[in-house]
């Protein structure tokens, strides 16, 4: 979630896109004048997760509040990238007090899982604030109950899988839900989290969202690195989670250190598989930035691919976070996969094998 974290936070052939445009041109047409898509019984409902290979996927620059989903937008990215995605990523504040239907209809019908980045954060989501409308222990206290029962309804009338990151990056500081601000005496942090976790799954599920994927989302390093901070001690339990993901990202920022890319994804993934046997892992963002002077985009992306396919059997699902934001000192972080021609080439190239699965498989 780089805008939220950082910016002042954040070949197809010609027949093969005839065809898909007639069919989207047909959806568009068949839609209700109120902008929503009507839930279909005949939409699919159990997700496979791949024997072989994993599935891709992107965020594709959104907006500020990551939520201004396009079908022009997740189209033009296919083409740039020269495969489909099986995953299309977007979040939703619950300062907006809404549920994303819109963006996940496009979302689906474009033929993509929506991720959902469910944050409970509040107006004007700046980073580094403490807790403030959405307090966990007020969530916990149920006043938020009526918002938590609709987002649960419309997710269930509209019926198909959804993944759903609720809360992520906890073992950050920087987002207001973080373990970092309920934290007394290294102790209490992680367990109320924990249980607000559960306590929104449980809400939801009460209401029959059964179509919900739930991710556990952290970030790939805790900060800071104490022992009571560690991601094991947020992790709500394998009756609470479908999925486990992480964020991995290289250099964003002028000032900050080149990280090569086994070196931010080796020890958190090992700390995944740690917390439970079976569960699939998703690397529900990852991204490098553009820093010539520092290190090499394309062999950074380069390896990336390389070792995501070799290294990590359980790894199951990959997100780029494509986005490029100006920060506060009026510089820009540009992880876009075409920031440069050989970034684009070399992700073009990864992504290009049979083992990425640009479409998903429904059971």
């Amino acid at each position: 979630m780089n805008l939220v974290r950082y910016n002042h936070r954040m070949n197809g052939w010609m027949p093969a896109i005839l065809t898909l445009c007639l069919l989207l041109e047909s959806c568009h047409q068949s839609q209700p004048t109120d902008g929503s898509f009507s839930a279909s019984s005949s939409l699919p409902k159990h997700l496979q997760v791949p024997n072989q290979g994993a599935y891709t996927g992107a965020f594709i620059d959104f907006g500020d509040t990551e939520d201004d989903v396009t079908l022009t937008a997740i189209e033009d990215f296919a083409q740039l990238v020269g495969k489909s995605q099986a995953i299309v990523a977007s979040s939703s504040y619950w300062g907006e007090q809404s549920f994303p239907r819109r963006n996940i209809d496009i979302i689906s019908r474009y033929g993509a899982i929506p991720l959902i980045y469910w944050s409970p954060w509040d107006k004007p989501y700046e980073q580094n604030t403490p807790p403030g409308r959405f307090d966990l222990q007020k969530i916990l206290a149920g006043q938020y109950d009526t918002y938590i029962d609709h987002w649960a309804d419309e997710a269930k009338r509209f019926g198909s899988p959804v993944f759903v990151a609720w809360g992520l990056e906890m073992n950050g500081t920087w987002f207001p839900w973080s373990g970092y601000f309920y934290n007394k005496n290294n102790q209490f942090g992680p367990g109320i989290y924990k249980k607000c976790y559960r306590y929104v799954v449980d809400r939801v599920r009460a209401r029959g969202a059964s179509n919900i994927l739930w991710v556990f989302h952290v970030n790939n390093f805790s900060s800071p690195p104490d022992f009571w901070n560690q991601i094991g001690n947020y992790y709500p339990g394998p009756d609470y989670v479908d999925w486990l993901g992480m964020s991995v990202y290289g250099k964003q920022f002028g000032k900050g250190p080149w990280v090569k890319f086994h070196d931010a994804m080796d020890y958190p993934y090992q700390q995944l598989c740690k917390l439970d046997p079976k569960l699939p892992i998703m690397l529900a963002e990852w991204g490098v930035g553009e820093y010539p002077d520092s290190g090499s985009k394309a062999e950074w992306i380069q390896e990336g691919f390389s070792r995501m396919s070799a290294n990590y059997p359980r790894l199951k699902a990959v997100v780029y976070w494509h986005e490029r934001w100006q920060n506060s000192d009026g510089t820009y972080s540009n992880l876009r996969v075409n920031s440069s021609p050989e970034a684009l080439q070399a992700y073009r190239d990864g992504l290009g094998t049979s083992y990425w699965i640009g479409r998903p498989l429904w059971k």
